[in-house]
């Protein structure tokens, strides 16, 4: 049985007005053609399902039966169909994007709230993460794309440039070095230092700058706000990409460049290669390229 949305507007049409003429004019069809394709659609199903006399077209109890098939099948083709057009006119839809935490923070608010407000039936979905979660998270399907610090161009995923981002000394205002107007290396090694995590992309940075040279360990934190924390209390001091920098607007803390070489840290949008993106996820896409951050304005 081949039955297509036409068969079924045609069929519902002459259950409802129980006439040939007025079930064709409502279909855009002329009679003969309408009476073809009813007596088709008979042919398909391999039932009759309509009586016909010269005064009355009825239903026959194996049309009734049709009828709620035909009905519900209407509902659902009309769903699909609006569907279609909100997803569309990005009246509905759903994004997720995976990117790192110091840029979910800072960042991003300012770039969902106007998309929001554009189209605020889309759903989203944001996994703030390190590189190489953010990284999975596309290459598994869980996020349309990410923002991350790998450059993970492999056979399924391409990546390209998003934003750079620089580094800075973060220390308290009474601390030797916040007198500094340019901080060396060899400024940072005498005191106590509050580091990142080693798999985070700030941490490999850093480690890679400095080789062969080492800092003064005083604990491996995961998060920047634990790292404020402790350096606002004086236990140590760190260094942050220049996208954090709005966790460290704190009394009591200062922050300076930190123009070492290799410091500069390349973000990239990450996306699947072969896979085009949704409508809502290709706009939220344009709106991340054309509000992306500029190193220094952070």
């Amino acid at each position: 049985m081949n039955l297509s949305a036409r068969d079924i507007q045609a069929f519902l049409a002459l259950a409802e007005v129980k006439n040939f003429t007025r079930a064709a004019a409502r279909c855009h069809l002329s009679q003969p053609a309408f009476s073809a394709l009813i007596k088709a659609l008979e042919d398909s199903v391999g039932l009759r399902l309509f009586d016909r006399s010269t005064r009355h077209v009825l239903l026959t109890q194996e049309g009734e039966r049709f009828l709620l098939s035909a009905q519900r099948i209407a509902a659902e083709l009309d769903d699909c169909a609006r569907a279609m057009r909100d997803t569309a006119q990005l009246a509905r839809g759903h994004v997720a994007v995976a990117l790192l935490p110091s840029l979910a923070a800072g960042w991003l608010p300012q770039v969902l709230a106007q998309f929001m407000a554009r189209h605020p039936g889309v759903e989203l979905a944001v996994h703030d993460v390190l590189s190489e979660p953010c990284i999975a998270a596309v290459a598994q399907g869980d996020a349309d794309f990410a923002l991350a610090a790998i450059r993970a161009d492999t056979p399924e995923l391409q990546a390209e440039p998003f934003c750079r981002d620089d580094f800075h000394l973060v220390c308290r205002t009474d601390h030797p070095l916040a007198a500094q107007a340019q901080i060396r290396v060899g400024d940072l090694q005498p005191w106590p230092f509050v580091h990142l995590a080693r798999h985070s992309s700030v941490r490999q940075y850093l480690d890679a700058a400095l080789f062969p040279q080492t800092l003064r360990t005083l604990v491996e934190v995961e998060q920047l706000a634990t790292v404020m924390g402790l350096v606002q209390a004086g236990l140590g001091i760190s260094v942050v990409p220049a996208l954090s920098l709005f966790h460290f607007d704190k009394p009591g803390l200062c922050t300076r460049p930190l123009p070492l070489p290799g410091m500069e840290r390349q973000i990239y949008l990450v996306r699947r290669r072969e896979r085009s993106l949704s409508v809502a996820a290709q706009a939220l896409y344009r709106l991340m390229l054309a509000m992306r951050p500029v190193l220094g304005s952070a």
